[in-house]
């Protein structure tokens, strides 16, 4: 079953540059994951803070081991959470 993830993270003041930065990085090192079947970076027309991250993986398994990839730690967790306001996850299944 595919595995979709939907975030939205949002820059502390001053960071939008260096956060879209990360993410364009993520992005293309996600894409390379085995269980990655899309990922996605978009932002807010109406807002250039709000960042929304679409991803889909094979199964959840392959979301887990995404997070435990050198990439997501080094960009994720040390490189970008202490530049956001606010960060969410949302998991989702295609449906239709």
């Amino acid at each position: 079953m595919t595995y979709v993830i939907v975030a939205y993270w949002r820059p502390r003041e001053g960071q939008r540059e260096k956060v879209e930065a990360i993410l364009r990085d993520l992005a293309h090192a996600a894409r390379q994951e085995p269980g990655n079947l899309e990922f996605v970076v978009n932002r807010s027309l109406d807002d250039p803070n709000e960042f929304l991250l679409y991803e889909q993986y094979n199964d959840e398994q392959a979301f887990i081991d995404h997070q435990q990839t050198p990439h997501f730690k080094k960009l994720v967790l040390e490189g970008a959470l202490p530049l956001l306001e606010r960060r969410e996850r949302h998991a989702y299944s295609i449906i239709a």
